[in-house]
């Protein structure tokens, strides 16, 4: 196990000098497909509000949960139950359960049709307010992120904006029960996430872990505050594995803390699903040739890898 080796960059070097702010972050996305991001600028009390409804609404009682649970839904919105997500080629369910949050589209807009409707929690009256307030938040700050990285890749600095401000992506209050007794499989198997990039809240307790390019198990443990980035497979496959979807995993507790549940909150920022991948000309060289010569949209790319993590 190696200590985790990344430096926290500051947001606000973004606002100083954008150009070395981008060569930090697309560089420890370019080693380690992480960045640990300070001075978000994403409000505590933000942060607060969701973490405790999110608390809230886990404690509920089981037969409760389970009606937010939506048949046929693909867990796309509202609640799925522990031991359903299995990572891909693992053995076991993952022990957690998780709700969605998705984006609030308007009835008129013609994403109506595409994007399945939030969820209401009619147990817990603060419930979306709270959610609601952190998904904008997160989503603004990816994509300032996505500017930083559309420098690092030499493109226009709006690039991502409209392909990601109407897109499909998810926050996911995450709750790992208590680990009792012998346990089979872990919280999270190892994985690489499907989207644009990820942007995790609750990764202080040291159970996270990527593994490096080195084969290594690095552990994630940033400072308190920070918020820790990731790139998913979208980005991977656009950018031509420049910008590398790493694999990550949530090992379960020490003994001394396996009694304690754990809380994340990860938000996955993704594409409007109309959107076509294909490689980026400038990703491609004589020693990087086109390893994705077929583009395919982010709806269809996503419906593939939900059925693979048996979603849907």
């Amino acid at each position: 196990m190696v200590r985790g080796l990344m430096e926290p960059i500051s947001l606000r070097l973004s606002e100083d000098d954008p150009a070395a702010f981008a060569a930090q972050l697309g560089g420890s996305f370019a080693r380690y497909g992480f960045a640990v991001v300070a001075d978000h600028g994403v409000g505590e009390d933000v942060i607060s509000a969701a973490f405790d409804n999110a608390k809230a609404f886990f404690a509920l009682p089981d037969d409760v949960k389970r009606k937010y649970a939506i048949e046929g839904g693909a867990g796309q919105r509202g609640y799925t139950p522990f031991g359903v997500e299995t990572a891909k080629n693992a053995h076991a369910p993952d022990l957690k359960e998780f709700w969605h949050v998705g984006r609030n589209v308007p009835a008129s807009h013609p994403l109506a049709q595409t994007l399945p409707a939030n969820i209401t929690v009619e147990e817990i009256q603060t419930f979306a307010p709270a959610t609601d307030a952190l998904f904008e938040a997160l989503d603004d700050l990816g994509l300032k992120l996505l500017r930083a990285i559309a420098r690092y890749l030499e493109l226009p600095r709006d690039f991502f904006e409209d392909k990601v401000r109407m897109g499909n992506s998810i926050l996911r209050l995450l709750h790992y029960p208590p680990v009792i007794g012998h346990a089979t499989g872990l919280r999270s198997e190892a994985h690489e996430d499907i989207n644009v990039i990820t942007l995790l809240l609750g990764a202080e307790e040291a159970v996270l872990q990527l593994l490096d390019r080195d084969g290594n198990w690095i552990e994630v443990n940033p400072p308190t505050g920070c918020v820790v980035v990731n790139v998913g497979d979208m980005l991977q496959r656009l950018t031509n594995h420049l910008l590398p979807s790493t694999t990550h995993r949530v090992v379960n507790p020490h003994p001394s803390r396996a009694a304690y549940s754990r809380y994340a909150m990860p938000f996955f920022q993704n594409f409007t699903p109309d959107y076509l991948i294909e490689t980026l000309p400038g990703c491609m060289t004589s020693a990087r040739p086109n390893r994705y010569p077929t583009p395919i949209t982010a709806g269809d790319y996503l419906r593939q890898r939900l059925a693979e993590i048996k979603l849907l």
